[in-house]
């Protein structure tokens, strides 16, 4: 089984990017688990001096992350990159030199976005990002979600069939990529 952990950039309490992963929830695989972080509220700003002392809310982010097989971003785009909250739980996970939890992990992307672009930029940051990080992004599908208004209903439920199928995609090539990143390492 494999399990992954699902981890939304957002903390609007009307997120799309929440319920574009609770949609993932029910698209996911027989043979694999999404569960999602609950929320990054409550990590406090990335500060060195506490690296090595760290808060209870980091302690459990990075045990949710050595505990995940692989890892799903939902992303907002902010001002053509990536949400501060979500560049800040990156760093904190990161730490300290040499302690990251991210460190090989297969690693999938989507976002939603209210514009047209549908959070390119944004997913094109945390790529490289991921590259310092030592993870491995999926490439394709890319689930970019533009226009989330007319996908979402106001209760958060995604009604749009053809993104529903593309998150479908993207959390079975997530699940392919994860286990041959885990037959290669057992060689």
């Amino acid at each position: 089984m494999i399990k992954i952990l699902g981890i939304a950039g957002s903390l609007r309490k009307g997120s799309i990017n929440q319920a574009a992963l609770r949609a993932a929830q029910d698209l996911v695989p027989k043979n694999a688990t999404l569960d999602i972080f609950a929320s990054l509220k409550d990590m406090p700003p990335f500060n060195q001096d506490q690296e090595t002392n760290l808060p209870e809310v980091v302690k459990r982010f990075k045990s949710a992350i050595r505990r995940s097989d692989a890892v799903l971003f939902a992303t907002p785009e902010y001002n053509y990159s990536i949400p501060g909250v979500l560049k800040n739980a990156i760093d904190w996970a990161s730490r300290p030199y040499g302690d990251s939890a991210w460190e090989g992990k297969p690693v999938a992307i989507m976002g939603a976005s209210v514009g047209i672009v549908g959070t390119a930029r944004a997913q094109y940051h945390l790529r490289q990002v991921f590259v310092f990080l030592n993870m491995f992004p999926l490439n394709r599908p890319e689930v970019m979600i533009p226009n989330a208004q007319e996908k979402f209903d106001g209760q958060g439920n995604l009604t749009d069939a053809y993104t529903k199928e593309k998150i479908k995609q993207l959390l079975e090539s997530l699940v392919d990529w994860t286990k041959r990143l885990n037959d290669t390492n057992r060689v």
